[in-house]
């Protein structure tokens, strides 16, 4: 039994992180679920087309962009951040139990599902800027790379699992009935985020420029201004084909949504290695580089995708490699770009910036959606996949230059690998740094 415990990774043997991990797990199979199930819901069960699909996701992304600026100068100046992640949990949980709902009574519509989109997306914002500041709170610097591989490690599970469960639950039963997992998913995160009381840093005191500091300061910042633009440039692009893919592969390629969910799930097995893999691939080459070779690796293949035609094993085989090839290299952006985040930004500034980034880059997804659905109604699916995935791969023209690939080691890291006490403070620990992911986003 203890040579079984000593396998366990350090930071779970640890309480508080334990709770804080399985929380994001357990919600991020909920959140593939609904990855595939609202999609589906909108073409399924209201026959919505490329425009609308375009307004969905436009609908969902669009918080991003308006909300999480001032956001993040608002929870920046909360002394408890977790209990505010704790209520947008709650809501989130309360607002997709409405489509199910409303499906039952017959009166399930667009518009509905618009407006839910959109509650969710804002409650997702504040969730994502207080989790910045909730992650370096529960892990110690020198682990960061750890931590943030734990996270992605669940969140690259939820790949493999979520889309075939989605997928076989919307076959089973219906889409919008689906829905209930991921509502359900949320209650158990506030749960768990409830019976965890980690020390958070101290509201930042207001000033002149409060709320555009953490905006100044990343565009001010060299190598942030850079990952911000290559991030940004990947969220335009994935997002336009990310809008049109499920209406694609149902209409054009003609799969099932239990056979789409089953080989997205299976191809999402890459996202598992890449997240075993990170953290040996930045000992040896560094973390600027695996931060390229993890963009190269997640944009190019997607190019496949639009190649798909012909017989269903050919197409099958295509989306397969091409989602666990891309899979691989977002765990790599994630892990290595989310640590190099973490270890940059000031701590007084963490929720504005975390907003400021969310600006930047999540910004840009209602905008690709909304050019996706423009483009695939004016010019057709496969054309705009073909403008998306090649679109995608820019990307690198930004890193390449910067100091990104310079860059081996995290600034300010120590050799300390205490974890932080459960409501206690951590010795050594500055307290900077940002959310742990960086592009979320995927096929």
């Amino acid at each position: 039994m203890r040579a079984l415990a000593t396998r366990v990774p350090a930071l779970l043997r640890e309480r508080a992180f334990r709770r804080y991990w399985t929380a994001q797990s357990v919600s991020l199979i909920g959140d593939q679920i609904s990855l595939i199930a609202i999609p589906l819901v909108a073409v399924l069960a209201l026959g919505a087309g490329a425009a609308e699909m375009g307004l969905l996701k436009t609908a969902e992304l669009l918080p991003a962009l308006l909300l999480s600026l001032p956001a993040g100068a608002w929870i920046d100046r909360r002394p408890r951040r977790r209990r505010i992640m704790i209520a947008a949990d709650l809501l989130r949980a309360l607002l997709i139990f409405s489509l199910p709902l409303a499906y039952a009574a017959g009166a399930l519509t667009l518009t509905q599902l618009y407006a839910v989109a959109f509650a969710v997306g804002g409650c997702t914002v504040l969730f994502e800027i207080c989790n910045a500041t909730l992650f370096v709170s529960l892990v110690p610097k020198s682990r960061f790379v750890a931590g943030s591989s734990l996270l992605n490690g669940s969140r690259a599970m939820s790949f493999v699992s979520g889309p075939g469960a989605g997928g076989l639950l919307v076959q089973l039963l219906a889409a919008p009935v689906a829905l209930l997992a991921d509502a359900l998913t949320f209650l158990y995160s506030a749960a768990l985020l409830a019976r965890i009381t980690p020390t958070e840093p101290p509201p930042a005191p207001s000033a002149k420029g409060y709320v555009t500091e953490g905006l100044r300061w990343a565009l001010r910042h060299p190598t942030m201004r850079a990952m911000f633009a290559a991030s940004g440039t990947v969220q335009f692009f994935n997002l336009m084909f990310h809008t049109l893919f499920v209406l694609y592969a149902t209409t054009e390629l003609g799969l099932s949504a239990g056979l789409l969910g089953t080989v997205l799930g299976s191809g999402a097995i890459g996202g598992l290695i890449g997240a075993v893999a990170a953290g040996r691939v930045v000992q040896g080459i560094g973390i600027g580089p695996t931060i390229l070779l993890g963009y190269a690796a997640f944009t190019v293949p997607l190019l496949l995708v639009p190649l798909a035609a012909g017989a269903t094993p050919l197409v099958i085989a295509l989306l397969f490699l091409a989602e666990f090839l891309s899979s691989v290299g977002v765990m790599l952006v994630d892990i290595s770009s989310g640590s190099l985040l973490a270890a940059l930004i000031p701590d007084a500034l963490r929720s504005r910036v975390a907003g400021a980034s969310r600006t930047l880059n999540y910004g840009f997804r209602p905008l690709g959606a909304m050019a996706g659905g423009a483009l695939g109604t004016a010019l057709g699916l496969r054309p705009t996949l073909w403008i998306a995935t090649a679109g995608a791969t820019l990307c690198l023209l930004w890193l390449l230059p910067s100091s990104v690939p310079r860059i081996r080691t995290l600034p300010g890291a120590t050799t300390s690998d205490e974890p932080a006490p459960e409501g206690g403070s951590r010795e050594g620990v500055s307290g900077e740094g940002a959310e742990p992911g960086s592009v979320d986003s995927r096929l």
